[in-house]
């Protein structure tokens, strides 16, 4: 079975590294947008711009070529797509010039489509249907949970959750991944997966605000507590469970994003507390802060279904409408008592 993964940045690196080392022999294929990364990564056996000084397994291919990579690949296949959710519409739009291309979809990007506040299955099932290609029976899953693609790419334990209304499709995706050092875990709560992976970058920005600020070990839990709160309100107003908000790609992912110093959006919170300017922390960073992507898509979907997410609300006054970090913390921690289930 082919493994077709789209988009050569770390996570998809990373994860690319990982399925290549199962021992089911998959053939996997990483494309890269850039020829000159590509043709680096097969010179070199290394992605040095995103996963510096780590060895890509030498069966792992790699290639610059669309049309090639899809020669010979099968409707059973599997297709990972790994570019930001910036990025959807334009790779569906090119999967669908295609003549043959694998049924099975899995996307392991995190947030909302800016603009629109679409969840990536939703950005996905538009332009199908704009495509006339709802008749070819695509199945589509997400692929979502705390990890850190270094971590990954080097081989270190963690844990996922793949989501889709197929549960044949969920078991060819951990058929792929559950191996080694990853346990893949299975739902069918997509929405619920899906808002858990965008707010917890949004929240990860406010915890390293606060910390960057000096405020203490106690702010930073309620931050992470009352932003959970926030979090699993959205889920179950879009139709998700409130176990998903609990489990990997909710609480796990928001405790490592939002705690771990190799998170980029956490960093964007600590360097806006320093009193950087947002476009100086973006330019310095290197690499995507999806937080910063879809903070504001996040607040206007909250927002659309009468949603109360202050500390989102308060991020995107930070980021986009030039409120200082001190004063907002003061305007949070100024707001009226009321109970803890609201």
């Amino acid at each position: 079975m082919n493994v077709i993964f789209l988009g050569a940045g770390a996570w998809g690196t990373a994860m690319a590294m990982h399925a290549s080392k199962n021992t089911k022999n998959f053939d996997v294929t990483l494309w890269s947008r850039s020829s000159s990364l590509a043709d680096e990564m097969t010179k070199t056996h290394r992605n040095q711009k995103y996963l510096p000084s780590i060895d890509l397994p030498h069966q792992l291919r790699v290639s610059s070529n669309w049309e090639t990579i899809f020669t010979g690949a099968d409707e059973q296949d599997l297709l990972v797509i790994a570019t930001p959710v910036s990025g959807l519409k334009d790779t569906v739009h090119s999967l669908l010039k295609l003549g043959n291309i694998p049924r099975n979809w899995v996307w392991l990007c995190k947030g909302l489509e800016p603009g629109t506040s679409l969840m990536p299955h939703q950005v996905i099932e538009r332009e199908l249907k704009a495509g006339n290609a709802l008749e070819r029976g695509i199945r589509l899953a997400v692929l979502s949970g705390p990890s850190f693609a270094s971590e990954v790419a080097k081989g270190m334990p963690c844990a996922l959750t793949a989501a889709s209304s197929s549960t044949e499709l969920v078991a060819l995706i951990q058929q792929v991944f559950h191996h080694g050092n990853m346990r893949v875990y299975g739902s069918d709560d997509v929405v619920g997966v899906e808002l858990g992976g965008a707010i917890k970058n949004v929240l990860a920005i406010a915890t390293g605000i606060g910390d960057g600020l000096g405020l203490g070990l106690n702010a930073r839990a309620a931050v992470l507590t009352r932003g959970l709160s926030e979090m699993m309100r959205l889920i179950i107003s879009m139709g998700g469970k409130s176990e998903t908000a609990m489990g990997l790609t909710g609480v796990g992912d928001l405790i490592l994003t939002a705690t771990g110093d190799l998170s980029r959006n956490r960093q964007v919170g600590l360097q806006l507390a320093s009193g950087k300017k947002l476009s100086e922390v973006l330019s310095g960073l290197g690499h995507v802060a999806e937080g910063v992507r879809c903070a504001q898509a996040v607040n206007d979907l909250a927002k659309s279904k009468g949603i109360e997410m202050p500390i989102t609300h308060m991020v995107c006054e930070v980021l986009f409408n030039g409120q200082d970090v001190v004063t907002a913390v003061k305007l949070l921690m100024s707001r009226d008592a009321r109970s803890e289930s609201h």
